[in-house]
């Protein structure tokens, strides 16, 4: 006699649904996990390649690249000023080295960036220079010719401007020249010169030369309010609470002595507050960089990592219309990796900063010759 198959009952049904439903809420958490280690060490290789192409430009020029190259036409197609201000970011200058060749042939440094000539060169992604964590649209600064559009190609990691900047501007590895006109004092402007290895007296392991920043969301242009607290308040740029006066900070007191801690404190707590955010200033452009404008190609040791980028008003260039950050502003480095950024040292080794960085340490990693002792267990 035939046996009759049994199927399952509903209660059975259920049960292994739920056990499948388990086994999948186990499992997608180390899927993502697995997937954000994957981009974090592609960042990682492309910090490398980055520091590595810089070693190969110091090993020709004797130098870092500098953080901008100024044009020597006065004016472009477009009849726009050049002046001695807007430039060609530090990117290009490395590109030989990167097997970018081709998009260091297609730019005419004699004529401004934003010439319509440079057009290739300015359009041209380059995948080195994308953290492969960037959720951002990358497509919202478009650069009009004739009847056509296209968008400019826009970059993550950005160039070590200097330690706090109120203290000690431009002591970064990727700093203007001589030729910046903003109203510098003596002071600073000693700070800007020729910089090479021999310049990080602090050692090549404790400077920092490149880390990581996250693009605007929003279009070309456009303003918008967006709250400083979470990743939104990384691709804004938002005015701090507190003035530092540039200069106004010594060694001694840089801990204690208020400015430049209270500038930091003040960044910090604008977390929860609305302001205007302009984006034009933040990450939009590869091509086109300017020592008033930080948060295009540049980032400095400020304010902790993962911070809203923060204005100081009584920067040399302060320009809220613009959302420009000046040289005693805080660009921060953020970045979308969980819990800290990635940092390129100017040995071309790159390290993990956790967001609990001591201030101490996140400070001392800026210099390049502020003589600070950097335990190797700190960060």
């Amino acid at each position: 006699m035939e046996q009759k198959r049994r199927g399952f009952t509903l209660i059975e049904l259920l049960v292994v649904i739920a056990i499948i439903a388990v086994l999948i809420a186990l499992l997608l958490p180390a899927v993502q996990a697995a997937r954000e280690a994957a981009r974090r060490a592609q960042c990682v290789n492309n910090l490398k390649q980055l520091g590595l192409a810089t070693h190969n430009y110091i090993s020709s020029n004797n130098v870092f690249p500098p953080q901008n190259s100024w044009p020597t036409m006065a004016a472009n197609a477009n009849g726009n000023a050049a002046g001695l201000a807007w430039g060609f970011n530090w990117y290009y200058a490395i590109f030989p080295n990167l097997e970018q060749q081709q998009i260091f042939n297609a730019v005419n440094f004699s004529l401004s960036p934003f010439d319509y000539s440079q057009l290739t060169a300015a359009v041209t992604k380059v995948g080195a220079l994308l953290c492969p964590d960037e959720s951002a649209n990358l497509s919202l600064y478009p650069v009009t010719t004739g009847s056509s559009t296209w968008n400019y190609a826009v970059a993550n990691y950005v160039g070590n401007f200097g330690g706090p900047a109120a203290y000690q501007p431009f002591t970064g590895t990727i700093v203007p020249g001589y030729n910046v006109e903003l109203g510098m004092n003596t002071t600073s402007a000693n700070n800007l010169n020729v910089v090479g290895l021999q310049s990080c007296t602090d050692g090549t392991s404790n400077t920092g030369l490149f880390s990581e920043r996250l693009i605007s969301s929003y279009p070309f242009g456009s303003t918008a309010t967006v709250y400083a607290n979470g990743t939104p308040g990384y691709r804004a740029i938002f005015l701090g609470t507190y003035a530092a006066a540039p200069n106004s900070v010594t060694a001694a007191n840089m801990l204690n002595g208020n400015p430049a801690q209270l500038f930091v404190q003040g960044c910090q707590a604008i977390s929860g507050t609305t302001a205007a955010v302009y984006p034009a200033a933040v990450g939009i452009e590869m091509i086109a960089g300017n020592p008033g404008y930080l948060t295009l190609s540049s980032y400095n040791h400020w304010t902790p990592p993962n911070t809203p980028p923060c204005m100081n008003s009584l920067d040399v260039v302060v320009q809220p219309t613009m959302g420009a950050i000046g040289p005693y502003g805080a660009a921060s480095a953020n970045s979308l990796h969980p819990g800290g950024v990635n940092l390129c040292l100017a040995d071309g080794s790159v390290r993990f900063i956790k967001n609990s960085v001591s201030l101490q340490t996140w400070w001392a990693l800026g210099t390049r010759m502020g003589g600070e002792v950097i335990s190797s267990d700190s960060y």
